[in-house]
């Protein structure tokens, strides 16, 4: 039976040791990683009152794998943890071994799991004896954000990524470019945010990207920057005949908007102008080099239509048009990334079919995004998989389609999102992992976060453990105490019942 200690930690008295790391990026990061563990401690204290019976705690950290702290596909983000006291003085000793940097990361997220705070004494408590062996069900676990359709204050994305290192998530997908505006600025092609964005003041500018990038690092998560090409474009490419290289796009604007996109402001890119493929690379350099993720790219590729194309290129085919334009823009980021990226990312469509023959070349290296759940036996044979099914897993629904008048899916509860598990039916062998989304049509300022937690949670462990389980009490309570760590450290997550339910938790 685990004892627990009624002692409070004081924040100066929790110290790092690092008995072993690889290189000195790895030890720098832990002690950075360490840095925000404390700061995360600190706002559990909630004004604790001090008392002279208190003990040190002393966490010790051997890493011997990976000397790359990012998270990478091949990151193992295996851990071992204990916690014992040691000594005459009575200080608790934490150790944690792990091969990589990732690893010892979410080791120090399940130390924090271990304290909390008692409101009655005003004192942290932790767990005296502890051990713990840990590690991941996939290795692809990811959180789209869309900030495209609404702009999401930078700050809110860094609330995002520390709620996302608290449930373990380790990918970032920013999608940051749609039909309805260009939010980042690119010093490779500022004129996409001049002619893109909603305004000079709703732009991402580098620094705030660096910021980010920086902190889900720390935080053991890839931050994955998707420029959603070839549709979806809208009015950020239209600058081409004042450039003097013609349309780089096509179809911007048109009215009746359904006869030629998916939803408005309708454009697609000219797949026949020579000069968009020499503004894509410079595209990727300048997002791999802000990232630093260098085995991982998303590509975009939602929702091509095909009647824009066929309206101005009728000589041809529209699948074989987006083959040709697949083939050169994977050689470009060839070039961008120095090799084809381990996982290069589409979404997935009717126009895959033919990644096996007609791109055979690179289908080793790509990875489908699959978003429709009628897609589960429509799988591509042999090309790996991102389960992202938007019925189940798309946290914005359940609001009315935004552009019609009617319509629109059901909420996803977050009892839907943990029992589904695609994977049993699909076969796990080509699944690498899921992505739950967060598309922003309905979302503002001061709403993500409170929007999708503790949904994504939920979703989050399912990626984590994949327990048999559905939701039962057991979970309910979990996810509910979960929630409430949410909200210690400063992060909105909505109530999953009554506050009656949550002080008598096993009576609902």
């Amino acid at each position: 039976m685990v004892k627990i200690l009624r002692y409070i930690i004081i924040l100066n008295h929790m110290d790092l040791q690092i008995i072993a790391g690889p290189s000195r990026v790895v030890r720098e990061h832990l002690r950075d990683a360490f840095d925000l563990l404390k700061e995360d401690l600190k706002k559990m204290e909630n004004n604790v009152r001090g008392f002279e019976e208190w003990r040190s705690v002393i966490v010790r950290v051997l890493v011997n794998g990976s000397s790359d702290p990012r998270m990478k596909l091949d990151t193992d983000e295996y851990y071992r943890l204990s916690l014992r006291p040691k000594g005459i003085t009575g200080s608790l000793y934490v150790d944690i071994a792990a091969h990589s940097f990732c690893g010892a990361r979410h080791a120090f997220e399940t130390l924090l799991q271990l304290v909390w705070l008692d409101p009655y004494a005003g004192s942290l408590l932790m767990l005296e004896a502890a051990s713990i062996n840990d590690s991941p069900r996939f290795h692809y676990r990811g959180l789209l954000v869309d900030t495209a359709r609404n702009f999401l204050p930078i700050d809110e994305l860094m609330q995002t990524i520390d709620a996302m290192a608290m449930s373990k998530l380790n990918t970032f997908h920013w999608h940051v470019s749609d039909a309805q505006s260009f939010s980042l600025q690119l010093n490779s092609l500022p004129q996409l945010s001049e002619y893109g964005s909603y305004s000079a003041d709703e732009v991402y500018v580098t620094d705030e990207v660096r910021a980010l990038v920086r902190r889900a690092r720390l935080r053991g998560i890839r931050v994955l920057i998707e420029i959603d090409l070839p549709a979806h474009i809208g009015r950020a490419w239209v600058w081409g005949q004042n450039a003097g290289v013609g349309n780089l796009s096509i179809c911007e604007d048109e009215i009746p908007w359904s006869a030629y996109c998916g939803e408005p402001p309708c454009g697609q890119l000219n797949p026949r102008n020579k000069h968009i493929f020499e503004q894509i690379p410079r595209i990727y350099e300048e997002i791999i080099h802000l990232t630093g993720v260098e085995d991982v790219f998303h590509v975009g590729g939602s929702d091509i239509f095909e009647p824009c194309w066929e309206k101005h290129f009728g000589d041809i085919d529209a699948m074989d048009l987006w083959i040709e334009y697949m083939k050169t823009t994977l050689q470009h980021l060839t070039m961008a990334a120095g090799n084809l990226p381990n996982l290069t990312i589409l979404w997935s469509s009717h126009l895959n079919e033919r990644i096996k023959t007609d791109l055979k070349e690179y289908a080793a290296g790509l990875c489908l995004q699959v978003r429709n759940t009628a897609w589960a036996q429509k799988y591509v044979a042999g090309v790996r998989t991102v389960i992202s099914h938007e019925d189940a897993w798309n946290i914005n629904t359940g609001m009315g389609a935004w552009y019609e008048e009617t319509g629109g899916a059901q909420h996803n509860s977050w009892q839907r999102m943990y029992e589904h598990r695609p994977w049993i039916k699909s076969g796990s062998s080509i699944v690498i992992g899921a992505e739950a989304t967060v598309w922003s049509h309905n979302l503002g300022e001061g709403c993500l976060n409170s929007h999708t937690w503790p949904r994504a949670a939920a979703f989050a462990e399912r990626l984590w453990t994949d327990r048999a389980e559905g939701a039962t009490r057991p979970v309910y309570a979990r996810l509910d105490y979960h929630r409430a760590r949410i909200l210690s450290r400063g992060i909105p997550a909505a109530p999953l019942w009554s506050m009656w339910c949550t002080q008598n938790t096993y009576t609902c």
